[in-house]
């Protein structure tokens, strides 16, 4: 396949493929996205095919306006109502029970479907002009890192999907908050930058953390291997001192038998960087060849510290060591 490779300029033509069951990648504020109608199954199947993601693993649906939930969801709830007008458009993907004209594919089978109204200029005006809502994962192969370049998406996708648009780096560099609105009290499913303390606030009662529960996935990243470099990678966690000690007595160990290693270690509080950055980092160390990344724990008392974490806990394998 000949992929495209449009600028903004290119965003109506980019609508017109996708209308035609084309596949476009396209730049939100948190990743790159992998676009399909979402209610043509034939293209949402091409999409699983483009990543080599399993068909059980469930897609979000993006829409240009709130009002276009209805379009999706059979039931939107008063509690559903306060998020979206709290947090849309932004960060935060609500799960909903879905309705019959939902394609299953994009549900991975479930009755239920996750609804999103992104925060970026060309992500709106690229739905807006396909006048579909869009099923789209995020930009890569599946498994790997998450996109927040064009350049990314490229090395991953040219050739698999006709169109890509060039667009800004990704303002805050990891998935959207996914939180389950279908069960009482409501559960996230994946931590984001909209934390559960933000949550909560709004809704004026308590959330359930269920991020990292091990049943059917209910949302993208909860099952199988996610957000992995290629290099083997290792998570170090821990007092602060104890933990930039062992990355250089790991580090240099590795080293004396031959490994080029790499280390990543943000700074101790600087939480919105370390979203922002952590999957360029992950990709950049790839491309410098390392053998072996050596990671630094970030607090999980913050709740963006906490999502960067369930990320890189993935990225790693949960291959932890504790100091």
């Amino acid at each position: 396949m000949k992929t495209k490779i449009v600028n903004t300029e290119g965003i109506l033509e980019a609508a017109e493929t996708l209308k035609s069951g084309g596949l476009v990648a396209f730049p939100t504020e948190t990743v790159y996205g992998i676009g399909a109608d979402a209610f043509n199954e034939e293209a949402v199947g091409r999409v699983y095919e483009a990543k080599g993601r399993p068909s059980d693993n469930p897609m979000i649906v993006h829409i240009a306006r709130a009002s276009d939930i209805g379009l999706l969801a059979r039931e939107i709830t008063s509690d559903v109502v306060k998020l979206a007008d709290a947090f849309w458009p932004g960060p935060l993907t609500m799960v909903l029970p879905k309705r019959a004209e939902v394609p299953s594919r994009v549900t991975g089978g479930l009755d239920t479907v996750g609804v999103r109204l992104p925060d970026s200029d060309i992500a709106l005006a690229f739905i807006r002009f396909a006048e579909t809502p869009v099923a789209a994962p995020s930009a890569n192969l599946s498994g790997r890192p998450s996109p927040t370049t064009s350049r990314h998406v490229i090395e991953d996708l040219d050739g698999k999907v006709d169109m890509i648009i060039i667009g800004p780096d990704c303002r805050i560099g990891i998935e959207s908050t996914v939180i389950d609105m279908t069960v009482d009290p409501p559960q996230i499913l994946r931590p984001g930058v909209v934390t559960i303390d933000a949550i909560e606030a709004v809704l004026e009662k308590p959330v359930i953390n269920a991020a990292d529960k091990d049943d059917a996935p209910r949302a993208p990243g909860m099952k199988y291997r996610h957000y992995a470099p290629d290099a083997e990678m290792i998570v170090i966690q821990g007092n602060r001192e104890r933990v930039k000690s062992e990355i250089i007595r790991v580090k240099e160990l590795n080293e004396r038998i031959g490994l080029n290693v790499g280390v990543l270690l943000f700074e101790e509080k600087d939480f919105i960087t370390a979203a922002h950055d952590f999957y360029a980092e992950l990709r950049a160390l790839d491309e410098s060849g390392v053998d072996m990344i050596i990671a630094g724990a970030l607090p999980e008392t913050d709740g963006i510290g906490f999502a960067v974490m369930n990320r890189m806990l993935k990225a790693a394998g949960y291959n932890v060591a504790k100091v």
